[in-house]
């Protein structure tokens, strides 16, 4: 099977498309032709070494990929799937399988979820890592109806999952962007935009005097942003937090492993594609033999939605 892989560290020339064997499920695994999987900023942070310590056990070559779409091919004793099944998948790489940049992927059988009839593979492949990212966010806010989240980096893949599980949820969304992505926002949903800038948090308190209830950080800003949440209130950071919290805001460190195989949640998003509430947007798709050039787009920045390499 064709795989993107790296055996060392460092920019996106390292990356190369190798013919690796390919893998039978065990128990409770199902193997997936994978037809699309996503470029992720996480795909960067481990191409070039920043999570090296958590793969200091394996051997290389590595293979990236958090998340993928094709069909089932295969499934192992005691995994309740069919062979031609159409499927997504969250998948975590930094084990000795790899991740989900491959032709063939065996994961467990509850990282898997079906893809609703008229949605294609490489919209679903959007779904796995980033949705459950959001909906472990909104899961660990805990936020009711009629509350308030602000959504940084709202247009972005996450950012606009967030704004419409959020609307989903039935909660009132200030999303964060620049001014020239407010009609993108505003049909996905969000109450009001907020244009990006030093001051942002004070434009929020100018809509919301009292702060907001909770706030999704997708664009990773972190503690410039805790002056826009009432006292007690939560912040979710997809990518960590550096700073210190105050006036009993909690911050919440979103893992999206903990979510990888929350079957329930992940048949959840599928639902609200089907039903029009949750919207899978991919920006551009690569052949695996362009990958270099999709992590050089990704670490460009400024990307509406998703790059997505499609075998």
């Amino acid at each position: 099977m064709r795989a993107v892989t790296f055996s060392q560290f460092g920019g996106p020339e390292v990356l190369e498309v190798l013919d690796l064997p390919e893998r039978e499920p065990a128990p409770g695994q199902v193997r997936i032709r994978v037809t699309a999987a996503t470029v992720n900023p996480t795909d960067i942070g481990f191409r070039s070494g920043r999570q090296s310590s958590q793969v200091s056990s394996l051997e290389p070559p590595y293979i990236p990929g958090m998340e993928l779409a094709g069909v089932v091919d295969a499934v192992g004793p005691g995994a309740a799937w069919q062979p031609g099944a159409r499927v997504m998948a969250i998948v975590i790489p930094r084990r000795p399988e790899g991740g989900a940049m491959a032709e063939s992927v065996v994961v467990p059988s509850a990282s898997v979820a079906r893809v609703p009839e008229g949605v294609g593979l490489e919209a679903a492949a959007t779904l796995p890592m980033n949705g459950l990212t959001v909906r472990l966010a909104l899961d660990r806010l805990d936020l009711k109806p009629g509350m308030t989240l602000a959504v940084t980096g709202a247009a972005g893949a996450v950012g606009g999952y967030a704004v419409e599980l959020g609307v989903a949820d039935g909660l009132r969304v200030i999303a964060v962007a620049s001014p020239g992505d407010e009609p993108l926002l505003k049909k996905l949903g969000a109450e009001a935009v907020v244009a990006r800038g030093d001051d942002v948090a004070q434009r929020i308190r100018q809509l919301r005097p009292d702060g907001v209830d909770g706030l999704i950080d997708a664009a990773v800003i972190g503690a410039p942003m805790l002056p826009a949440i009432r006292d007690g209130g939560g912040l979710a950071a997809v990518r960590g937090f550096d700073g210190e919290a105050e006036r009993g805001i909690t911050i919440h460190q979103v893992r999206v492993a903990e979510y990888a195989e929350n079957q329930a949640a992940l048949d959840g998003l599928g639902e609200l594609v089907a039903q029009g509430k949750l919207t899978p947007r991919v920006s551009e798709t690569f052949p695996p033999e362009r990958i270099a050039e999709a992590h050089e787009r990704m670490e460009a920045g400024g990307i509406r939605g998703r790059l997505v390499v499609v075998f």
